[in-house]
């Protein structure tokens, strides 16, 4: 049965990048996240932070994990110091991992705000399709199959993964 004989429609997009998802498995490593998120720390803050949430986990713990998180992209190191024989680093987290629901009771609602900023989302695809084709394609050409995926939807994702990163940016500047 194809799409079109159907009743359903997609209302929604998950993103599963698995590099994220990966790191992210751990749920020490989503709680490393959020505390680094607010500002930068040694992997002994964020141990200290961490134990004040009721984790225990030794320091080499927490430090692999930082690792881990680093490794796939998701923590920088922002700075480093130098003293008492050794370098400490500071980490910084350059993502968020938001993990939500909305309650129904929010459907109504959520559903005018799409009506309000819809034609503006349009405009912003129509932009993107039309002057960036080429570029677009040129990713997509580098991207990797999904191996959960029969079809894949190159072109959605790296719209989407646009749009995300234009939000956080206008988020963070607002």
């Amino acid at each position: 049965m194809s799409d079109s004989d159907t009743d359903y429609r997609l209302d929604d997009i998950a993103v599963r990048d698995t590099r994220v998802s990966d790191a992210i498995d751990e749920p020490m490593r989503a709680m490393i996240l959020d505390i680094l998120a607010e500002e930068a720390l040694t992997a002994t803050e964020v141990h200290e932070r961490l134990d004040d949430r009721g984790v225990d986990r030794t320091e080499n713990t927490v430090r692999h994990h930082i690792n881990e998180l680093r490794d796939a992209g998701l923590v920088d190191v922002v700075r480093f110091e130098e003293g008492r024989g050794g370098t400490t680093k500071y980490y910084h987290a350059n993502t968020i991992v938001l993990s939500y629901s909305l309650p129904d009771s929010a459907d109504a609602t959520v559903e005018e705000m799409i009506d309000a900023v819809q034609p503006q989302i349009t405009d912003a695809l129509t932009t993107l399709t039309d002057e960036y084709d080429d570029a677009i394609e040129e990713i997509v050409a580098d991207m990797p199959p999904c191996e959960h995926c029969q079809t894949q939807k190159y072109e959605t994702y790296v719209l989407l993964t646009v749009l995300r990163r234009a939000f956080v940016r206008a988020h963070r500047d607002s």
